[in-house]
């Protein structure tokens, strides 16, 4: 007896026709140009392809095993004849390439796939399928932009992702019960991620960028490299101190949201007691960022770029993991020692430097040890100090006026963000 009712056969052939139709509509565009006769898989071969698959398929299920090597030896026939044509039509245009004879396979297997197993898997991978086909240009470009070193971090943050994560204890190691390899590596990689999206949100724009892009795409990697790198600009062309300004609190802007969303990956009820006040901050600076550009009347279109360095350096992965390690064991031994005063301090001081770091700490700290109202408060101030070294940073780098106009609307945002925290309750 049939395992199906025939209105299931008719739909599982259905949906391997439109496989077939899907994949052949696209490689029947790509070859539109050739005369009739000169393909050797367009459209309706592709479609016949699947539809000859799901034939074979439905053959095969009801005869057990027999029917699967019955499937396997067609599926071979098959291959060798399509890829025997393809031959031959590469032969005559003296060409090189194999896609039209996967693609063709590809939809006689799918046609198997969508009589013999789980239909929309079948549907949805032939989608997939026809948009990697559809994205060849695309593709290409993109490997012709990349470089060896984005390449490999690429491959790096792969690593970090399957390969080391799984193998991590994930319980507490040292006598303090602070570092946990599990968790530590797992924050590693979501400011890795984050950093790298930055990064190449930078790289896409272009190399004669605006300085909103620069600005909003550089923050989301470093707001303090960003801040350096237009103090730079801004001393070598001081009449452009306006747009370079907009440009380091547009950075500033963009600091908020990565924050948020690294805490909500780990804590989302943590993230949504600092959105308001994280959020309130982002406004002003946005808002103070695009009035210094609208003042300043004018795009940026020097000869000086602005260089973000790729943010997955391994020794920079390296480094912020060591530095996320040294500051949970120390809020740990602050907050035993001295509360949530310690806690405070070691904010504070951590926040010359880095915010990440320490916003992680006070995720598991506020659920612990001093409480969520207390770690926000941590993380505020660590973000308030943060924001004032960049600040000094950008008025050192690019004088008094730019100086001047970062240490304005950075109190303008401060002060913004602590009314909002405390007019929002808990």
């Amino acid at each position: 007896m049939y395992p199906m009712d025939t209105i299931e056969v008719f739909q599982r052939l259905t949906i391997a026709l439109a496989i077939g139709l899907l994949i052949g509509l696209e490689r029947g565009w790509q070859a539109r140009e050739e005369a009739e006769g000169e393909r050797a898989a367009g459209l309706r071969t592709h479609a016949l392809s699947a539809l000859l698959g799901a034939v074979w398929g439905a053959i095969a299920l009801p005869l057990g095993a027999g029917g699967l090597t019955a499937l396997g030896l067609a599926f071979a026939a098959f291959g060798g004849a399509i890829t025997l044509f393809r031959y031959r039509e590469t032969a005559h245009e003296a060409t090189y390439g194999a896609t039209t004879v996967v693609a063709a396979m590809l939809a006689f297997a799918l046609g198997a796939f969508a009589v013999l197993g789980d239909k929309e898997a079948a549907a949805a991978a032939g989608v997939a399928a026809t948009g990697l086909l559809a994205l060849k240009g695309v593709l290409h470009a993109f490997v012709q932009r990349v470089t060896w070193a984005e390449l490999r971090s690429g491959l790096v943050l792969l690593v970090m992702t399957f390969v080391l994560l799984p193998l991590l204890p994930r319980r507490a190691i040292d006598p303090f019960g602070a570092v946990n390899p599990f968790e530590i590596w797992l924050m590693t990689i979501m400011i890795a991620v984050i950093s790298f999206v930055g990064y190449v949100a930078v790289r896409l724009v272009g190399e004669r960028r605006g300085v909103v892009a620069a600005g909003l795409a550089g923050g989301l990697a470093s707001s303090t490299a960003v801040t350096l790198a237009m103090g730079r600009l801004a001393r070598e062309q001081p009449s452009r101190v306006a747009l370079t300004a907009a440009g380091a609190l547009l950075a500033d802007a963009a600091l908020s949201p990565r924050l948020l969303a690294v805490l909500a990956f780990i804590d989302a009820r943590f993230a949504w007691r600092l959105a308001p006040a994280l959020g309130a901050a982002a406004l002003v600076f946005a808002a103070g960022g695009a009035w210094l550009f609208w003042w300043a009347s004018e795009r940026f279109a020097g000869e000086s770029r602005l260089e973000i360095r790729n943010p997955l350096d391994l020794a920079d992965v390296l480094k912020f993991g060591a530095l996320l390690s040294l500051i949970m064991v120390l809020s740990k031994i602050a907050t035993s020692a001295a509360g949530s005063a310690g806690a405070y301090w070691l904010a504070a001081l951590s926040g010359l430097a880095d915010v990440d770091a320490i916003s992680l700490s006070m995720v598991r700290l506020g659920r612990f040890e001093i409480g969520p109202e207390a770690a926000a408060r941590a993380v505020l101030l660590a973000v308030a100090v943060n924001t004032a070294s960049k600040a000094a940073l950008g008025w050192i780098a690019g004088g008094a006026a730019m100086g001047l106009r970062l240490a304005l609307v950075s109190g303008l945002a401060l002060a913004a963000g602590w009314a909002a925290f405390l007019l929002v309750p808990a």
